[in-house]
């Protein structure tokens, strides 16, 4: 079992956590920016923290985990190993969640959604959408990071890893832009 002090040294010490002045994916600005996938540039951190993961979800009933991509593909493969079950991943096709390369989803599957950070939960809501759409169940919602503030909701039951609190502006309000700093965009997604 993780403790938070153990999650926050390794947030730490694979970068994960980056302090500067960030345009995050919500268009808002922060001074720190989590950047999980540096955990999965080490096999033995991404182990320990997916087996944390997984074992939040002990005693459910898990046929498939599927993660967005890119943030929840190795997340996905590393919970689904853990927990002895199918691993896949969702993509984006002309701006939609979709299945590709082959990836199905059977009807009435039980299926546990994983992604790395979650701030906004916008891509883990499409997930959802993806999945209920091939008539399957979802049964949870996991995370490494919540990022949320509480702020996202799901109608199933969502456990984190660690919640992190990250204080975010508006553009227009944005005290590091005041002080004249530019932003880096450092996220994935197209704002």
């Amino acid at each position: 079992m993780q403790t938070r002090d153990r999650v926050q040294e390794i947030l730490e010490r694979t970068g994960v956590l980056q302090h500067g002045h960030f345009v995050l994916s919500s268009g808002k600005h922060s001074n720190k920016y989590m950047q999980c996938a540096k955990i999965f540039q080490h096999p033995e951190c991404s182990v320990e923290i997916s087996k944390a993961l997984a074992e939040k979800f002990e005693g459910y009933d898990v046929d498939i985990v599927i993660g967005p991509a890119v943030g929840g593909i190795i997340l996905a493969y590393e919970v689904g190993r853990h927990m002895e079950v199918k691993a896949i991943y969702a993509e984006r096709e002309n701006g939609t969640m979709s299945l590709r390369r082959g990836f199905e989803i059977a009807r009435r599957s039980k299926v546990l959604v994983v992604e790395d950070v979650i701030s906004t939960g916008r891509s883990v809501k499409e997930v959802i959408d993806l999945v209920r759409s091939k008539g399957a169940e979802v049964v949870g919602v996991g995370s490494v990071v919540d990022r949320s503030a509480g702020k996202v909701l799901f109608d199933i039951p969502y456990k984190s890893v660690i919640k992190v609190d990250v204080e975010t502006y508006e553009p227009s309000c944005c005290p590091l832009c005041e002080e004249g700093s530019i932003p880096l965009k450092p996220g994935g997604r197209d704002l």
